[in-house]
Parts: structure tokens; sequence; C-alpha cells
């Protein structure tokens, strides 16, 4: 199925990349919308900026299992296409998109829960209020990404993960250019503030939809992947989507959740500690974020190799991949160590400096100290994606999640129970950290994920050729 042009040697980096990279830039797309609206808010006061923060990271929370299910329909379309059932790869997508549009009514019914846990946190009154109207906008939107995610994870799982780049640089740009716009009051436009961040978010999202829609119903991919008769409910195809993507989605909820209680922790501290806090993390998602991009795509070749019988293969994508990783972290190691002073004064606002003023020093310090982690996130996300796309997702859940709700606790004594300080909490997650990576690398090391599988029966020979190299565009 490769065109000669695009031949690969499989599992080597070339091929890490073809696959990878879109995936990579669709990731940095969304990082630089999320990282813009923050900083566009910034200069509006740091409330604004950690109001933003807060109210996109609940409303996320609230979608992260449903996004994590149907998340592993990139694996099961992998798997599909490496054991040469094409016709069984949209068929897994559309259940994705039956999953994402019934879990819309569901979120809807959890805002008020939301709001009640905005209420007990102890956040500053200055930033609860901007928080909500921000958080409410993005989840009554919520469905539009949980449809764009399962249409996505499509096109990543057969490879053609440069329409997923096209769709996400798209929506950025519609984000970016809105934000700007609605923000500020440009061209006529009223100043809406962060509500107009949040309606910027939504349309970029909307605009991403599209073009994944156009793509995925274009004429070619309909005839190849039978995508009009894939329009039903398939047993099998659910069955496997829910049986191996639950563990993927509790794992991404329940980190999430711990992810925002950590968040929330350090926002009730004090508005200084909430601006130093919600200036590390953004550039924190710079360097983790894109990486993501490359844990997809480990996935996905990862899982067409093991679908198509071939473990060796699906190591030496995985060996790829983590070079191609460390490559990037040592240049966000370099930035963190260096420069960690200009990072911060990007965030600096236009006005009043007394929050900001006192909020500097802490980032500075704290993006510092994190360069320690920035070259192992590339581990864990590489081998989390190696192990998920073989299928060892019950493992990769229960210890990921098992990671997240030690180091909440932890925080909640550090700060709240013994008085310690933000930097000693700090310095105490990022040795957490470090040594929960270190269980991932164990976990692959081991072995046992080459010896899982996911798809009956065992694919012929013949498929082999077929899946090898990178897939046309």
């Amino acid at each position: 199925m490769s065109r000669s042009s695009h031949t690969c040697k499989p599992g080597s980096t070339r091929e890490v990349l073809y696959v990878a990279l879109p995936m990579v830039a669709s990731c940095g797309c969304h990082t630089v919308m999320t990282f813009t609206d923050r900083l566009f808010l910034s200069k509006l006061g740091p409330e604004q900026m950690n109001a933003a923060m807060g109210g996109g990271l609940s409303s996320f929370v609230m979608m992260t299992f449903f996004i994590g299910l149907t998340g592993y329909s990139t694996a099961l379309v992998a798997q599909y296409l490496g054991a040469g059932r094409k016709e069984r790869c949209a068929r897994a997508t559309f259940q994705a998109l039956l999953i994402g549009a019934a879990a819309y009514p569901v979120i809807l019914l959890c805002r008020p829960f939301a709001y009640w846990l905005f209420d007990v946190s102890g956040i500053a009154p200055e930033q609860l209020a901007p928080q909500r109207v921000y958080f409410d906008i993005l989840v009554y939107a919520c469905v539009i990404g949980l449809l764009r995610n399962g249409v996505s994870c499509f096109f990543s799982g057969v490879g053609r993960t440069r329409i997923v780049m096209f769709s996400a640089v798209t929506a950025m740009v519609v984000n970016i250019a809105a934000n700007y716009v609605l923000i500020f009051g440009k061209f006529g436009a009223p100043a809406l503030g962060i509500r107009g961040a949040a309606l910027g978010t939504v349309l970029g999202d909307v605009c991403g939809l599209a073009v994944l829609a156009c793509a995925y119903f274009a004429r070619g991919n309909r005839t190849e992947f039978q995508v009009l008769q894939s329009l039903a409910f398939d047993r099998e195809a659910m069955g496997k989507l829910l049986r191996f993507g639950y563990p993927a989605g509790i794992e991404f909820f329940l980190n999430l959740l711990a992810f925002a209680g950590m968040i929330t922790v350090f926002h009730s501290h004090s508005l200084a500690t909430a601006s130093a806090v919600t200036i590390v993390f953004n550039w924190d998602m710079v360097s983790f974020v894109p990486l993501i991009g490359m844990e997809i795509g480990v996935t996905s070749l990862v899982g067409r190799y093991m679908g198509a019988g071939q473990p060796d293969i699906a190591h030496r994508s995985t060996m790829s991949a983590l070079r191609v990783g460390w490559v990037y972290s040592s240049v966000i190691l370099v930035l963190f160590v260096f420069f960690p002073e200009r990072l911060v004064d990007v965030f600096r606002p236009d006005g009043e400096l007394g929050v900001y003023a006192q909020a500097r020093p802490l980032a500075v310090k704290m993006l510092r100290m994190a360069s320690l982690y920035v070259m192992i996130e590339a581990v864990l996300v590489v081998f989390a994606g190696a192990l998920r796309g073989a299928g060892d997702t019950f493992w990769t859940m229960c210890t990921s999640v098992a990671a997240h709700w030690i180091m909440l606790p932890i925080l909640i004594l550090m700060l709240r129970v013994f008085g310690c300080s933000v930097v000693s909490s700090w310095s105490l997650l990022i040795v957490s950290f470090l040594l929960f990576s270190g269980v991932f690398w164990l976990r692959y090391r081991g072995g046992r994920w080459r010896t899982l599988n996911v798809l009956t029966p065992v694919p012929s020979p013949s498929h082999v050729a077929e899946t090898s190299g990178a897939p046309p565009e």
C-alpha cells in the first residue's frame, strides 16, 4: 500500500518521523492555541491568565474519559490495517464517533459538580468569576472536540497523519486570529476578554473538524475503507474498543483529574503562586504536549506491526521514537536551564505588575528545576505509547493513575498540612515523576507486551508486505 517514494525501512527513524512528525506538529498546534490564549489574557492581568488555565483544564477533564476511550481506536484501526482488514478500519472509527455523541449529555450533567469544586477550592474571587465564564463556553461546545478526536484517530491509525496536521494547523490559525480580534476588540469587534478567548477556541475546533470530515468523506477514502458502509453499529468493533479502550479512558480521566487537583492546590495557595505555576506549566506544555504526538505515532506503528505479527519491528520503531524524543527534549532542556528569565517575562502584563512581580522569582526557579525531568518525559511517553499499541493498556492505566494519585496527596500534605514552601513541594513532585518513569521502562524491558494478541485470527505473512513502510497520503 505504500508508494515507492514513501517507502521506509520498517521501524526506522525515517518511518517514525514520517508517521509521528505530523502528529507532533498537530499537538504542537494545540500547544500554540492554548499558549496563545493564556499569553493574550496575561496582558489583561494574571487573574485572567490563571482563569483560562483553571477553566480550560476543568472542561477538558470532563472529556478525558471519553477521549481516552475512543482514542484507542488509533491502535485498533492500526491493527486492522496491519492484519489486512481495511474494511474494518472505518467500522472502528464510527463506533468511536457513536461513543463521542453519547458522551455529550453525560458531560453536561456533570457541569454542576465542576461548579461545586470551584466554590470549595479556595480560589481567589478575582480568578473564580472569569474561570466560570471560560469553563461554561468550552464545556457546552465539547461535543465538537469529541467528534474531532474520533475522526483524527482514524487518520492516525492508518498513518495519514498529515491530514491530522493540516486540521490542527487550520484550527490554530483560526483560533489565534479569532482570539486577537475577540479578546482585544480589534477591527470593530467588541472586546470580550476571556469570553472571546473561549469563543476563539471553539471556532478553531469547528474549522479543524470540518477539515477532517472533508478528508474522511472524500471519494478516495470512502472507496478504500468503505466509509459509507461503516455507518452502523458494529458489535465486534464496539466490543474491542470498549474492552481495550476503557483502561486508557479511565487512565486519562483520573490522571487529568489528579493534575487538575494539583493545579487547584497551587492556585489556592496565593495569587502569586497561581501565576507562577500557570507560567511554568505553560512552558512545560511546550515541552510535553508535542511528545504526545510522538506517543500517538508509536502507538500507531506498534499496533500495526503487532497486528502483522512482527514484534521485533515494533521494538525497533519504539527505539527510533525514543531517539527522536530525546533530540527534541534536549532543546527544551537548554531553554529551561539557560533562559528561564526570558521565558517567564513573555507573560509580563501590560498594566500593574504587583502580582507578577511576586510570581516572577518563583516561576524562574521552578522552570529551571523542571529541566531535571524534560529528558525523562520522552521515556515516559514513548514506552507508554508502545505498551498501549501492543494492547498492554490495563497495566499502563494502573501504573499511570497510581503515579498521579500518589503525587496529589503528597502536594496537599506538603503545602497545606506541613506548610512547606512551594519550591520544596515542586522538588518532591519532580522526584516522584522521575521514579515512575523508570517503572514504565522496566515494564517495557520485561517484554510481556510481545506476547499480546488483540486481533484474531493472527494475520498471514502475505499481509506483512502490504503494510510495511509508510502509507500514502
